[in-house]
């Protein structure tokens, strides 16, 4: 787990000032070790400039030191993440006559691509993104993995005549902090973005010029930046490819998944919230016998959000070495800033991530496992019941005049929404006309179903022209790509996919990267792994996901020997005490940085509906969470820490 970033340009002192620059703002992903690296330069003057950070997991030796040269074709790699296959891709490059001098994984990865370039990238397994160069063709090749667990962002110089080309680091910050883009300028539709989700879709980003490769994409230039080939490497199987799946099947997959992750160098542990898909892999790596098992658990004084107790008896019973770090709104608003800044981009998630992880490394760990993933995998949230739901009603209904439902849809919700405080209710069903309206479009119910903000308030918080920016709050031609890779899907599956691309994809890989690695963790995801996406699709599902909710087969298969009492609970998800904290503790940075109109249209927002927004959630306004004010002030927050503007 490293930090990575480069150039192509001119081999001048200025581009090598700039290296180090983006390697110093990414000290904290790897603070065990740096490395810089240039190629030799072309006719024109123009090479790479490679830097990395290094957090020690795999070959603690200076064997695992890099920017890493292949002894053999010269190839040069930086390499940010883990490919758990590696020891098979191993003895197969072994029996065919290879040697290696180091005996981590970025070797085998090194010597694969050296060998069969951007074909080998099919066969890597894991979480990853890198950057290598082959002096034969004088290109760079940049790719991520096929789930998107690792970033990597790039920026390109719209000067033909500039010093430098493309330029690409792990995080958004890097770039920022290179000065490459002058004075840093909000993309139009980042505040767009947040206001409906909470977060930026990629593969657009908060600052306007940078961009992020989508997951199992590779992109491929030449030295003067020009691009020879890009796309994707890996894409979903489409709807009935292969043979239908068993649970005997999905069980292996998902038990040589945890094995697979458990390979390290330094000593880990595992993040146990007490919910079925945390203590699945706690579960899974205490019988896969490598040795004890190290369990953490936040834990909060706010009763209704704590279930440390439930966590210590699950850990009980698995047999693990526990411990318990409480979370007090104290220490919370301690670390308070330290915490903010380790978001790479607005979000309105991540927090929890960074307090668990900071807990982890400070007691002598360097990785961490988590449940990430097991509620897209075998439809765990209340979108997978309500979305069928609605459609399933919307159907019966397809006899009526379109018109005529949306209007006996706002009178119900007129009936259900007799107290009206300044500004309307802005939940879920609050958006029930508007739902009704589009039935027949599952991602726009999708999206919907978990917009922050009903339409008429984003406009009022954003304009008119940048509140219809997006299509259903996408960029365009991401729209496109789910609707490819959900179609001829079932409504489950289909809403499985846009699961897995949109909240776990675009929100909680990346935010748990960008706060774990402020703490210096590496995070991995055993129910977020491509073989095992593979066989669970293959599932028919009657087997996959009913009863709807419950994730029966996950429970069979990860839970095996425990009490199933121990889950006959209603689900929570691990959420801070967020609606306390800002009504109370936060109030006041809270309150100064929303009543602060310069700030707020810095951020692309509109002050006096921002102002109305914070006025109507502490007076207690009914339908108004948490999270929607939260989202509005770290976008805020955000452009104010990184200088960037409109």
């Amino acid at each position: 787990m490293c930090g990575i970033a480069g150039i192509l340009g001119r081999l001048d002192a200025g581009n090598r000032a700039v290296l180090e620059r983006m390697g110093a703002a990414m000290v904290h992903r790897g603070p065990d070790d740096a490395g810089t690296w240039e190629s030799a330069p072309g006719p024109e003057g123009l090479g790479a400039l490679l830097t990395f950070r290094r957090l020690s997991i795999l070959d603690l030796s200076p064997a695992g030191h890099q920017p890493m040269v292949d002894p053999v074709g010269g190839n040069v790699l930086v390499f940010n993440g883990e490919v758990y296959n590696f020891q098979s891709l191993r003895e197969r490059l072994a029996r065919a006559g290879q040697t290696f001098q180091s005996t981590g994984d970025a070797a085998v990865v090194l010597r694969s691509l050296a060998l069969e370039g951007p074909d080998a990238l099919p066969s890597f397994r894991g979480m990853f993104a890198f950057a290598c160069w082959d002096p034969r063709t004088r290109t760079l090749l940049l790719a991520r993995d096929p789930l998107g667990i690792k970033p990597l962002y790039v920026a390109r110089n719209p000067d033909p005549d500039g010093g430098w080309s493309v330029a690409f680091a792990s995080e958004v910050r890097a770039l920022l902090a290179s000065g490459l883009l002058g004075a840093p300028r909000l993309d139009r539709w980042a505040a767009a973005s947040v206001a409906w989700n909470g977060f930026v879709v990629g593969p657009r980003t908060a600052v306007q010029g940078i961009e992020s490769l989508l997951p199992g994409e590779l992109a491929l230039y030449r030295e003067d930046g020009s691009l020879v080939r890009s796309g994707a490497y890996w894409s979903l199987p489409p709807a009935g490819t292969g043979a239908e799946a068993s649970e005997e099947e999905v069980a292996a997959a998902l038990g040589e998944s945890v094995r697979l992750h458990l390979v390290s160098d330094v000593p880990l542990g595992v993040f146990l919230s007490g919910g079925i898909d945390s203590s699945s892999v706690a579960n899974l790596a205490r019988r896969a016998g490598r040795g004890p098992v190290h369990t953490f658990t936040l834990a909060f004084e706010e009763e209704e959000y704590n279930e440390g107790h439930v966590a210590r008896a699950i850990a009980q019973a698995i047999g693990t070495e526990h411990q318990e770090v409480l979370l007090t709104e104290a220490r919370f608003l301690g670390q308070m800033e330290q915490a903010l800044d380790s978001l790479d981009q607005p979000t309105f998630d991540g927090l929890n991530s960074y307090f668990m992880s900071r807990a982890v490394r400070d007691a002598g760990f360097t990785v961490a496992l988590v449940g990430t993933g097991g509620d897209e995998l075998f439809g765990g949230y209340t979108s997978f019941h309500d979305l069928p739901v609605l459609q399933r009603w919307s159907r019966r209904l397809s006899w009526l005049p379109r018109a005529a439902l949306v209007r006996t849809a706002e009178l119900a919700l007129m009936a259900l929404q007799r107290q009206q405080g300044a500004i309307p209710r802005q939940t879920r069903w609050a958006k029930l006309p508007e739902m009704v309206r589009r039935g027949d479009d599952l991602l726009a119910l999708y999206q919907l179903a978990y917009a922050l903000f009903l339409p008429e308030f984003q406009r009022q918080l954003l304009g008119p022209e940048l509140a219809e920016a997006l299509v259903d709050g996408l960029p365009a031609p991401f729209r496109a790509r789910l609707e490819t890779e959900v179609r001829g899907r079932s409504q489950l599956a289909a809403i499985s996919v846009l699961e897995q691309r949109l909240f776990l994809g675009e929100r909680l890989l990346r935010d748990n990267d960008a706060a774990s690695m402020a703490a210096s963790i590496e995070q991995r995801l055993p129910l977020v792994d491509q073989s095992l996406l593979e066989t669970v699709l293959r599932l028919p599902d009657s087997s996959r996901y009913e009863p709807v909710l419950r994730k029966a087969m996950l429970r069979r298969i990860g839970l095996r020997g425990l009490d199933p009492a121990l889950f006959e609970r209603p689900k929570r998800g691990f959420v801070l005490p967020y609606d306390r904290w800002i009504r109370q503790g936060l109030s006041g940075d809270v309150d100064r940085t929303l009543r602060d109109p310069e700030a707020v249209r810095a951020a692309g927002l509109q002050p006096e509906a921002v102002g109305r927004l914070w006025e109507a959630f502490r007076s207690g306004a009914p339908g108004l969470y948490w999270s929607r004010v939260w989202a509005i002030y770290i976008l805020v927050r955000w452009c104010q820490r990184h200088g960037v503007r409109p």
